[in-house]
């Protein structure tokens, strides 16, 4: 997850006497740049990620100071350093209050520090961490793409990960990701990443085929949770004008089975687009699994379209929607009231449309292997018609 507040705080310190004073939930935070900030002028440049440094010669004033934090949280930035002693005598409460709510990482170094120094010293770190997560994303694509090649990315990815341990694959991306330029990408990327809250290097962030994806290593069901919730929350209250779909993979062991939990993670994250939900788990899709596995597309298509075609047909030439009536009964074990409550529709129209259906498809629906046959059919359907294929 690159070089992080925790990171630079572990470093600096005892090197450079810095304390974390605020905003503890971020200290999982990654740092792409550091920039000295002694207005606003400049944050308007920011893409997300960097982490300000101030000595207050231009602001230090309480309400000086909070105009600046509004922004740098505004602008995702990764954290905030204050050189205090001169122009900043104390921080004030209200700035401690600010960043502890927002869970921006405020930092405390003395007068008496070299920043400049301090700055040259932790560029140079996160220039060097950069490269390493460069190298690692290679090695995790390889694993995706080629999980047979295992001695191309087994041992690359040894001295960071427990390559023999637990691995899941989660997957983020929005409704024109993909085609963003690559600038326009990384700063929704910077701006995701600093919303993944507790993952620190158990897990690597980064960009792939249409998608954001995060794998994580050796992380409790609870903890990983917990980060994929809060995530959620946060991206919607902070980009409530993006649509954000999560896609989450099963659990394998070893390196060279995350090409599965990636490929289960992408179908996931295409149903959660196709119901228009920002949250999806593959393994809650019950029976829709079976369709992830199917290659042989034209027995889907026997199975699916050409066993609804009827039903189909009317709708299209009716404008209605039986086949969603359709899904819906046989999802709720042919239960009329769960149909009409899930539909907003009068038990009445149900009974009405069911015989309808039963007409066109010549069949009562009563014989279990049957209703089977024909749920399957309607996810085939669902699936195929929504482009989750």
């Amino acid at each position: 997850m690159g070089f992080t507040v925790e990171d630079m705080l572990i470093i600096s310190s005892d090197k450079y006497d810095m304390e974390l004073l605020a905003g503890r939930n971020g200290w999982a935070n990654s740092i792409s740049w550091l920039m000295m900030v002694e207005d606003k002028t400049i944050i308007k440049n920011f893409k997300g990620k960097e982490l300000a440094v101030t000595l207050g010669n231009g602001a230090h004033t309480e309400d000086q100071l909070l105009e600046l934090a509004a922004l740098l949280d505004e602008h995702h930035a990764a954290g905030w350093i204050i050189n205090s002693g001169y122009y900043i005598k104390e921080i004030p409460q209200k700035l401690l209050d600010f960043c502890n709510d927002h869970d921006l990482p405020l930092l405390e170094v003395p007068w008496d520090i070299e920043v400049s120094e301090m700055m040259k010293d932790l560029m140079v770190r996160i220039f060097l961490q950069t490269e390493t997560d460069e190298q690692i994303s290679a090695a995790f694509i390889k694993s995706i793409e080629s999980p047979q090649l295992e001695d191309e990315y087994r041992e690359k990815l040894s001295a960071s990960f427990d390559v023999d341990g637990k691995f899941q694959v989660v997957l983020i991306t929005t409704d024109d990701l993909d085609s963003m330029d690559s600038l326009d990408r990384k700063r929704i990327g910077y701006r995701l990443q600093i919303y993944m809250e507790n993952i620190s290097h158990n897990a690597h962030f980064f960009y792939y085929d249409g998608f954001f994806a995060v794998i994580m290593n050796e992380v409790s069901e609870e903890e990983k949770n917990e980060i994929v919730s809060g995530f959620l929350m946060r991206a919607s209250r902070r980009m409530p004008d993006k649509a954000i779909y999560c896609g989450e993979g099963s659990v394998v062991w070893d390196i060279s089975n995350v090409s599965t939990s990636y490929r289960r993670a992408a179908y996931a994250t295409r149903v959660a687009i196709r119901q228009g939900k920002p949250f999806a788990r593959f393994d809650d899709l019950g029976m829709e699994r079976i369709l992830y596995s199917v290659e042989d597309e034209a027995l889907l298509l026997e199975m699916g379209k050409n066993k609804l075609e009827p039903l189909m047909e009317y709708d299209k030439k009716h404008n209605a929607d039986f086949l969603q009536t359709l899904t819906c009964y046989l999802k709720n074990n042919g239960s009329v009231k769960a149909v009409a409550d899930e539909l907003f529709i009068h038990k009445n129209t149900i009974v009405y449309r069911m015989g309808k259906i039963k007409e066109l498809l010549g069949c009562d629906l009563e014989d279990g292997q049957e209703r089977m046959a024909y749920y399957l059919a309607c996810l085939i359907v669902d699936t195929q018609l929504s482009g989750g294929e």
